[in-house]
């Protein structure tokens, strides 16, 4: 199988301000590293970073060095390092494939460091508690509703009416008309994912996506024998490489694409309504089908998101697959999600549902259809305390750990901070100690990708978030006699 092969244009952007030249005093340019090993070290970082996936081709000798107006022998001695240093990987007669070395996975940076002596605070799920009091009341209505089911048999593979139709009006008050045949109802978002991709998808088959991503889309990817195929997201600017996305769709044919573009888990980016169309356009010129994710969508703290994917689809509805929960906005112990497809594919589903169970819990979909009756002031509820909770994370960094840089997230539950130095999995294996539990950033990444990167949430309590960031920091200090401080940095 052909092998995908990055854009130099692209590389040359990603790699930003590579060079660590300076001036001396009568104006002529010293530098620390030949610029072969600059560059060399700027290709790796952004290897590490995941903005380079594992897997594929870097471009061609003489691409390279005109996109970066350099000489050739530059280009040449650059990829010579990093093929002596595991990050390429040369087969006789193929074209040489990016790679982590295996001194690289894991990064081994581990400390003894003293056990905990206070509670441990899980960092590692972006999930608020429930909004108890509007809770208590939906299961209560649900209860007294609940008779009305007790006399059939009460197994609705694709969900129950009164909860499709609420479903489906919220759509079309988003700018997507839906009718409940367009609906089914599923037990939470990751069995939306896992029934989508076992029907769309065969072992072998290509699964576009954006990078990093939800873990749980990873692990249900591999699942089903897929494989992955990265497309990173930009730090600045626009984060979908939307050319990216059209080259990588047409070098792999993937079949099928998996997108966050609302309030994207980890780093909280939100696609504007005119890379939606391009978006969409991408999965119909390609023959694609665009799995969107919108479980984050209702979070938004900055702004509403624009209107969904799909709208920009074709009217049919065959290329592009929405899928939706309850269980991010409301309660992650409430197993409701959703898919929103073409009838037609609705009923596949449907049918391949009878191996995995025959319905989802009648109790949680009709707790689930009394929140959406109320879901504005639930929703606003919630908004505000993800934004005083992002304040206190934000005020918690900036006092504990001022060199970690983020890009505030504009919605969703979390901030994707970058680490001075590639320690995450390190950092997340030493600060249980300290009395915090991370998820390290290669779980949100493609084998080993994303070291420099931890993912915080700020669906805590403030003084909580604020005893997260102090045992990090604790944490991180223990790890610094190990850290080598002077791996260079990119400047975005």
């Amino acid at each position: 199988m052909a092998i995908r092969v990055l854009n130099a244009t692209s590389v040359a952007r990603d790699l930003g301000r590579w060079r660590t030249d300076t001036e001396d005093g009568s104006g002529r340019r010293r530098t620390s590293r030949p610029t072969y090993r600059a560059l060399a070290d700027g290709v790796r970082l952004l290897i590490h970073d995941g903005r380079i996936p594992l897997g594929v081709g870097l471009p061609s000798e003489r691409d390279l060095s005109a996109a970066l107006d350099l000489s050739r022998t530059t280009i040449t001695s650059s990829y010579a390092v990093l093929r002596e240093e595991g990050y390429l990987i040369s087969k006789q007669g193929a074209r040489s494939t990016v790679a982590l070395p295996d001194m690289a996975r894991p990064n081994g940076l581990l400390v003894q460091s003293r056990n905990s002596t206070g509670p441990v605070i899980d960092m590692s799920h972006a999930a608020m508690a429930a909004p108890t009091e509007a809770m208590m009341s939906a299961y209560s209505s649900a209860l007294q509703a609940l008779p009305t089911y007790l006399s059939n048999h009460g197994m609705e593979p694709i969900g129950l009416s009164v909860l499709r139709e609420s479903i489906s009006r919220r759509f079309t008050e988003r700018g997507l008309p839906t009718t409940p045949d367009q609906i089914m109802v599923t037990s939470g978002a990751q069995q939306a994912v896992r029934l989508l991709l076992g029907t769309l998808t065969s072992p072998g088959d290509r699964v576009l996506i954006d990078h990093p991503t939800y873990p749980n889309a990873l692990e249900a990817i591999r699942r089903v024998g897929a494989r992955p195929v990265p497309v990173p997201i930009q730090p600045e600017g626009e984060p979908w490489d939307l050319d990216g996305i059209r080259s990588a769709a047409r070098q792999t044919a993937s079949k099928v694409a998996y997108m966050i573009p609302d309030f994207h888990n980890p780093t909280g980016r939100c696609l504007d309504a005119d890379g939606r169309a391009e978006l969409a356009k991408i999965a119909r010129d390609t023959s694609m089908t665009l799995i969107v994710d919108e479980t984050m969508v209702d979070l938004w703290l900055d702004a509403p998101p624009p209107p969904p994917v799909a709208s920009f689809g074709r009217v049919s509805g065959t290329d592009i697959v929405t899928i939706g929960s309850a269980s991010k906005s409301y309660w992650g112990g409430l197993r409701i999600g959703w898919i929103r497809a073409n009838p037609s594919l609705i009923s596949r589903l449907a049918g391949s549902r009878a191996a995995h169970d025959l319905g989802t819990s009648i109790m949680d979909q009709l707790a689930a259809g009394f929140l959406l009756q109320d879901a504005d002031a639930i929703l606003e509820t919630r908004r505000v305390q993800l934004r005083e909770r992002r304040n206190a994370l934000e005020s918690a960094l900036a006092e504990h750990l001022p060199d970690w840089t983020y890009r505030r997230s504009t919605g969703g539950m979390s901030l994707w901070l970058q680490i001075p130095a590639p320690v995450s999995s390190a950092l997340a294996a030493t600060v249980p100690a300290f009395g915090a539990v991370l998820a390290a950033g290669p779980r949100f990444g493609v084998e080993g990708a994303f070291e420099r990167f931890i993912r915080m949430p700020y669906t805590r309590e403030p003084a909580e978030l604020a005893a997260a960031v102090s045992a990090t920091a604790a944490a991180y200090q223990a790890l610094a006699p190990n850290i080598d401080t002077q791996q260079p940095a990119l400047v975005f």
